[in-house]
């Protein structure tokens, strides 16, 4: 941000110019630094096109996060003020976004917020298990071992997530060239050589009509059917962020074949680490269970939380809670209820954690390479049967002409 200021240097003469820092405070700081007794500073009114601020374009992604978590327990473990800290790395931070919610973060703390009070203010950087997790470690006073949990946690988390939405992607790209490569096909290629068929005049056979025809239906309707396609998706987008919606797509994820069991693993993981990680951090079980539920990203599994923390709060037992829910694994539950008797829940929910981090690894790795092979095997198949639908009656054509 540039700031206009007028001030007196050691000789007494007036100086006025600009200054480009972060904050007022930083600018302020820096003009002290060069000797500086400053009469007045402020804003500059007009900013060029590269001095405008551009963080709404930006996004704080989940590593910028883990790093700033590391750098955090790093500087609060040297005894470095939580004010320092935050502007120090509002300056550094080359995020335009993260640096202007630091910023906000740091004028809080300067007026006398806790450090969790104030980083709620910021849910789209801070989520609400980041939140209370800063919480606990205001209240036991161990901040810089919480950001280093905090950071080994997201660490993870990312590690996970991308492993399984990866492994997604590929099969979701020999789908869309599937597509892609018939609609062609069948819009372009097939019309052209169907002309030369129906010239000869020669008997073709019943699956070529039927690749002749499905041309000709595209051809003559694709406009409709495209729009068809981009009013029914904005309107499933619309349905997909209802809570209805929500709750279809979440039920599908863990029912269709091939991906119900990744999806599956994927949530048991982060319900185990999220948990483990809490515990560990002195969050009591009924607060961990609420916001393990808020962040474990399926409302199935999310209304089975809620429902477990309601039945705890009666007084049962989370393994009792989870018992009656039966997108619960038995042995999940048998570990809870071990951990329990013996008073070391949260040992065995990091074992949990890791064993079903293993689990969503072979899991994405058995999905590649079933999938893999099936879709190029359909795609040629595809494509094979399209142009034997064509070659071989021109095939006969030219037989006979000879």
């Amino acid at each position: 941000m540039l700031f206009n200021y007028k001030a007196i240097d050691q000789k007494g003469s007036e100086n006025r110019g600009s200054i480009d820092a972060i904050t007022l405070e930083v600018a302020i700081s820096s003009l002290q630094r060069r000797g500086l007794v400053i009469e007045s500073i402020n804003p500059a009114d007009k900013k060029s096109f590269f001095q405008k601020d551009f963080s709404m374009f930006s996004r704080v992604s989940n590593k910028d996060v883990v790093v700033l978590s590391r750098q955090l327990a790093t500087l609060f473990a040297a005894q470095v003020s939580a004010l320092r800290v935050f502007r120090l790395l509002a300056s550094e931070t080359e995020n335009l976004m993260l640096a202007k919610t630091l910023t906000a973060v740091a004028d809080d703390l300067q007026a006398g917020s806790a450090i969790s009070k104030a980083l709620a203010k910021h849910p789209k950087v801070f989520s609400e298990f980041y939140v209370n997790m800063v919480r606990s470690g205001e209240e036991s006073g161990k901040l810089d071992q919480v950001f280093i949990f905090l950071a080994d946690h997201l660490d993870r988390s990312y590690e996970v997530n991308s492993k399984a939405r990866n492994a997604l992607i590929y099969p979701a790209f020999v789908v869309f060239t599937f597509v892609v490569v018939m609609i062609l096909m069948l819009t372009v290629v097939i019309p052209k050589i169907s002309t030369i068929l129906t010239d000869s005049g020669q008997e073709v056979p019943i699956y070529t009509k039927i690749v002749i025809g499905l041309s000709h239906f595209f051809v003559t309707y694709g406009v409709f059917i495209l729009a068809a396609v981009v009013i029914g998706g904005f309107f499933l987008y619309r349905f997909l962020k209802t809570p209805a919606g929500r709750l279809s797509l979440d039920d599908i994820k863990i029912k269709i074949p091939f991906v119900k069991n990744l999806y599956q693993k994927l949530y048991l993981s982060r319900i185990s680490d999220n948990m483990n990680t809490m515990l560990v951090s002195g969050i009591p079980m009924v607060r961990a269970l609420e916001i393990t539920s808020e962040v474990v990203s399926n409302e199935i599994y999310k209304r089975a939380l809620i429902d477990a923390m309601e039945a705890v709060k009666g007084g049962r037992s989370v393994s009792d809670a989870l018992a009656e829910k039966r997108i619960i694994p038995g042995i999940m539950i048998q570990m809870i209820k071990v951990g329990e008797e013996s008073g070391e829940l949260g040992s065995i929910l990091k074992t949990l954690s890791d064993f079903y981090d293993r689990e969503v690894v072979n899991a994405v790795d058995t999905l590649v390479d079933l999938i893999e092979p099936i879709m190029i095997v359909l795609l040629g198949l595809g494509v094979g049967f399209l142009l034997a639908s064509v070659l071989i009656p021109i095939y006969n054509i030219s037989a006979n002409i000879s």
